[in-house]
């Protein structure tokens, strides 16, 4: 990672767009800001950035729709979406089109830096190491696919996320909350039911070698034994 890491900041709300950049410039970060989603997608191909914050409700293209273009070119920058919307169905979405983390309005300055710089330490931990094995599969959370036998599997995002802290922790409990936030940001009951899918999926993905199985450690979390 850059000394000085790089952010898109997309804001329509220009008074807020320049605190928040003067706040991030003063904690280290170089800060690109602009105020819709049309020059946020030319500016993460300017810069190429190492982060990127793009409000949802934007002129000329809103956030969602510049995380799913930007995602066509690049499926491993970190995203976050501020918004002022609250509810499931818009959280989902933000997800569903591309995004790591979802902030709702109104935010703290710090509460944005926690999350940006959580998002890039996650993001080191994946370029250190590549690829991984897990008993007969190999896993490369950088292109999010596992490889069995020469035959290719795709993951999402969340699938990457979440078969990455597994397998750091193999054969050992993942603490089910300690997850819950660090993926999905929040350890309540919508979230739980939602990575209790997504372990499913991994499940079904990995079945091809028997030795490996994910148990549902109760009232603990999960265990990755391979």
């Amino acid at each position: 990672m850059k000394n000085r890491p790089k952010i898109i900041f997309a804001e329509d709300e220009e008074a807020l767009g320049t605190i928040v950049t003067e706040s991030l410039e003063s904690r280290g970060f170089d800060v690109f800001f602009c105020g819709n989603g049309t020059e946020a997608i030319h500016l993460f191909e300017k810069h190429d950035p190492d982060i990127i914050v793009l409000d949802v409700m934007m002129p000329k293209k809103d956030g969602f729709t510049a995380a799913q273009e930007i995602r066509l070119k690049d499926k491993d920058v970190p995203i976050i979406f501020l918004t002022a919307k609250t509810q499931t169905k818009d959280v989902l979405e933000g997800f569903s089109k591309g995004g790591n983390d979802y902030l709702k309005k109104p935010f703290s300055i710090e509460e944005l830096i926690v999350r940006i710089q959580s998002l890039l330490e996650r993001r080191l931990e994946k370029s250190n190491k590549k690829t991984i094995a897990i008993g007969s599969y190999t896993f490369n959370y950088i292109k999010q696919h596992l490889i069995h036998e020469e035959q290719q599997v795709h993951l999402t995002h969340r699938e990457a996320e979440l078969l990455f802290y597994l397998s750091k922790n193999r054969n050992e409990i993942l603490d089910r909350s300690f997850i819950l936030k660090k993926i999905w940001g929040d350890d309540d009951f919508f979230n739980a039911r939602s990575m209790d899918v997504f372990i499913t999926k991994l499940r079904k993905k990995l079945k091809k070698d028997p030795a490996i199985q994910i148990l549902n450690v109760r009232s603990m979390g999960y265990k990755l034994i391979c």
